[in-house]
């Protein structure tokens, strides 16, 4: 069995993103049967108000977006490490988002749901990053040994 760590690697950094977008799709679903999605304690006037979560949420999105480039074209050790860290980092906000998901009342299981598989496939990715690392450290060890 072939272990192509980065076509695993972004084949799981895609379905992660399209989870995502499902994600904030689902939490939007309600507007489309006269229902409203808006927190009571929480109120706009303009885009100024919300524009730092809308940075955020790009950062979100980008990240994975420009991994999954730079692991279709590096191979380097250092990327690799700066990868799994990255993996780390996103498996650990989606536990707190699933955490905090679960203090919404009321709690929507469809949300629950997805993001348990979100975060299952964050680690997952987790696994195969980690697996890419051990690879790079192996083949250098054959390297050295070889000479």
């Amino acid at each position: 069995m072939s272990n192509n760590y980065q076509q695993k690697i972004t084949s799981l950094w895609n379905v992660f993103l399209l989870g995502t977008l499902f994600h904030t799709q689902l939490g939007l679903m309600p507007l489309f049967h006269g229902l409203s999605i808006a927190h009571p304690n929480l109120h706009a006037h303009d885009f100024k108000d919300i524009s730092s979560i809308l940075w955020l949420m790009l950062l979100f999105f980008i990240l994975p977006v420009l991994a999954i480039i730079a692991t279709n074209f590096t191979n380097s050790r250092s990327y690799r490490f700066t990868h799994f860290c990255l993996t780390i980092i996103y498996s650990v906000m989606n536990f707190i988002h699933l955490a905090m998901d679960l203090n919404v009342k009321p709690i929507i299981w469809s949300q629950i749901t997805l993001m348990v598989i979100l975060f299952l496939i964050g680690l997952l990715l987790n696994i195969v990053s980690y697996q890419w690392i051990r690879e790079g450290m192996h083949k250098k060890q054959l390297h050295i040994q070889g000479n």
